[in-house]
């Protein structure tokens, strides 16, 4: 090679606490397919408990193939999450639809996914901090981000599942990751939980919610499927999020 990465990039400058979490992460090999997850044992936990999460909150019904429709199919993605110190958090396997598969106007219409605009994350990250605000990163749970589907969508069953009767598909109820109409219905069943709170949906910038009761104010910000959250008050911010977590039950 004419100009080796190595003459130009070193981890030299690195501490060796981050030394020690480059290393760590690197150890976990990812599974790119079932056939290699199911191998090992902490994947094959990680594929049972999202299926019961799907399962819990009745993502998909099993019935009969209608005439004139074609099932699309799924895909394993797999993640591994760590703590700081490069210790290994858990396990995560997804299960996502094949959304590439999906043919418009006969088996989705519109689409839309929010995204902020990095103008409004900054304006909101810096008033955050100059007021000294609290800012909390929300971990949104799979009741959100599997909205409620207005359009038949059928999935081919996924290797592991067992069914008495032969020929069966998994017709959704709730949307998966990867779906075309996925984020479009995540937010609207946000928004929806968020103005019965209380909060207001600003008409500057769509990504932003603000709510004020008397001296408590909170502002929160949307970018797909993660949500930022600022506040003067702990206690509202805990018993807002203690609200949201009620609503994924």
């Amino acid at each position: 090679m004419p100009y080796p990465i190595a003459n130009y990039v070193t981890c030299a400058n690195f501490s060796d606490p981050y030394k020690n979490f480059l290393v760590a992460i690197t150890k976990v090999t990812k599974p790119r397919h079932y056939h290699e997850a199911v191998k090992d044992p902490q994947w094959r936990e990680a594929m049972a408990a999202e299926i019961q999460a799907l399962e819990k909150t009745d993502t998909w019904i099993l019935q009969d193939l209608p005439p004139r429709k074609k099932p699309i199919s799924y895909e394993w993605v797999y993640r591994v999450k760590y703590n700081s110190n490069g210790i290994v958090q858990r396990f995560k396997a997804c299960l996502v639809i094949r959304g590439d598969h999906q043919i418009e106007g006969f088996d989705h219409n519109e689409t839309f996914a929010l995204v902020t605009k990095m103008a409004s994350v900054r304006c909101f990250l810096s008033i955050a901090v100059s007021k000294g605000r609290e800012l909390h990163e929300l971990d949104v749970n799979n009741a959100f981000l599997h909205g409620d589907l207005d359009e038949e969508v059928y999935m081919t069953l996924s290797p592991g599942f067992t069914c008495s009767t032969p020929g069966k598909v998994c017709r959704l109820q709730k949307s998966l990751y990867r779906r075309r109409q996925s984020p479009q219905q995540w937010l609207a069943k946000l928004s929806s939980q968020l103005r019965k709170y209380g909060f207001t949906h600003s008409y500057a910038d769509y990504s932003l919610f603000t709510y004020r009761k008397g001296d408590i104010f909170m502002a929160l910000l949307v970018y797909v499927d993660d949500i930022v959250l600022a506040s003067n008050d702990p206690h509202a911010s805990s018993e807002f999020k203690a609200y949201l977590h009620k609503c994924m039950l």
